[in-house]
C-alpha cells in the first residue's frame, strides 16, 4: 500500500469519526450548547487537522523525481489550504446565522439544516475540485481565469455587506418551490413536507434548506479557485496530481468538519470576527494575483522553493484581522464608557 492510499483511508476515516461526534455532541444535548462548550471542541477539530498536515512533514515519503522535499511541501500546502477554506466556511456561518435570522427558523431547527448543509457544502467541493483541477492540468491557462475571479470575489467580499448578498424572498429555487406548493403557516415545522387537507405543503425549513444549499454552491465555486491558488503555485512537477487533490480535497473537507460546534461559537462571539472579512479579502488577493503571475519563471520557482511563504501570509492575515477585530471592539467599548 503506497502513502497515498494509506493517507486516503486515515483521512477518510477520521472524517467519519469526527463529523459523528460533532453530530452526536450538538444533537443529544437538551440544553443549549454553550460558548465555552462549543469553543472546546471547536479547539479539538482544529487541533487534529494541524495535526494531519503535521504528519505529512515526516511520514510523506520523497518523490524521487523531485529535488525538493515532498513532506514540508504537502504540509505547508495543506495547511494553506486548510487555513483558507476554514476562513471561507466561517464567512459561510455568518450566512446560514443571517438565513436563519432572516426567515425566522427555530432553533431548535437549525442544527439538522446546518447538518445538511455542511453534507451538502462537502459534496459539492469534492465535485468542484475534482473537475477544477482536471481542468487545470489540461488547460493551464484557465488558472489565469481563476485568479480573475479570486481577486473579484476579494473585492465583492470586502465591500459589500452579508444582508445584500442575501435576500431568501428572491432566491430562485425560494420562489420555484413556494410557486409549485402551498407552504405550511406552521413556521417552527420540523418537517421538510407536510399534508393538509390532503395536500402536500412545503414547510419554512425546506424553503431555508433550498436557500443554504444555492448559498453552498456560490461558496463552492468561490472555495474552489482559492484551493487551486494554494495546491497549484510554483513549479508543477514537485507534486503529482493524485497528491495535488488529496490535499484539495482533504484541506477543503477538514475545513468543514466540526462546523456545527463552531456554529454555537460564532453565535455567541460574532463581535470578535468583525474584520475578518476583510482578512479573508486579503488572502483571496494575494493568492489570485500570485495565480496571474505564475507563469513568471521566477515566482513560480520562488513558491516551489518557499512554500512556507504562503502559509506565512495567511496565518499572519488572519492573526492580524482577529486582533483588530478585538482591540477595535475594546476600544469603542472604551470610549463609549468615557462619554
Amino acid at each position: 500500500m503506497n502513502a497515498i492510499t494509506l493517507y486516503w483511508i486515515t483521512f477518510i476515516i477520521i472524517f467519519i469519526i469526527v463529523y459523528g461526534i460533532d453530530l452526536y455532541v450538538t444533537s443529544h444535548r437538551e440544553e443549549a450548547i454553550s460558548v465555552k462548550s462549543s469553543l472546546t471542541w471547536t479547539a479539538v477539530w482544529i487541533s487534529i487537522a494541524l495535526a494531519f498536515g503535521t504528519s505529512l512533514y515526516f511520514f510523506f515519503p520523497q518523490n524521487p523525481e523531485s529535488t525538493i522535499r515532498t513532506g514540508p511541501v504537502m504540509m505547508s500546502k495543506f495547511i494553506s489550504g486548510y487555513l483558507t477554506e476554514y476562513s471561507l466556511s466561517v464567512d459561510n456561518l455568518f450566512v446560514f446565522i443571517l438565513i436563519f435570522s432572516m426567515m425566522g427558523i427555530h432553533p431548535k431547527n437549525q442544527p439538522k439544516l446546518l447538518k445538511l448543509g455542511i453534507l451538502i457544502s462537502v459534496a459539492l467541493r469534492i465535485l468542484f475540485i475534482l473537475t477544477g483541477m482536471e481542468l487545470v492540468e489540461h488547460f493551464h491557462w484557465i488558472i489565469y481565469i481563476f485568479g480573475l475571479i479570486l481577486i473579484l470575489t476579494a473585492y465583492k467580499m470586502a465591500f459589500s455587506k452579508e444582508d445584500e448578498s442575501v435576500n431568501p424572498e428572491s432566491n430562485i429555487f425560494y420562489k420555484g418551490a413556494s410557486k409549485l406548493f402551498p407552504i405550511d403557516p406552521d413556521i417552527h415545522s420540523s418537517h421538510f413536507f407536510t399534508k393538509i387537507n390532503g395536500k402536500i405543503h412545503i414547510t419554512h425549513i425546506f424553503l431555508a434548506l433550498l436557500v443554504i444549499g444555492s448559498t453552498d454552491v456560490l461558496f463552492a465555486v468561490d472555495s474552489i479557485p482559492a484551493i487551486i491558488g494554494v495546491i497549484k503555485e510554483g513549479v508543477n512537477n514537485v507534486l503529482t496530481l493524485s497528491e495535488e487533490n488529496f490535499l484539495a480535497i482533504s484541506s477543503n473537507v477538514f475545513a468543514v468538519m466540526g462546523l456545527i460546534s463552531l456554529f454555537f461559537t460564532l453565535k455567541g462571539i460574532m463581535g470578535m470576527f468583525r474584520y475578518l472579512k476583510t482578512g479573508v479579502s486579503f488572502i483571496l488577493l494575494f493568492i489570485g494575483v500570485k495565480m496571474l503571475f505564475s507563469s513568471i519563471h521566477s515566482v513560480g520557482e520562488f513558491f516551489a522553493h518557499n512554500s512556507w511563504f504562503s502559509l506565512a501570509v495567511i496565518i499572519g492575515t488572519l492573526i492580524v484581522s482577529i486582533l483588530l477585530s478585538i482591540l477595535i471592539s475594546e476600544r469603542k467599548k472604551t470610549d463609549g464608557l468615557q462619554h
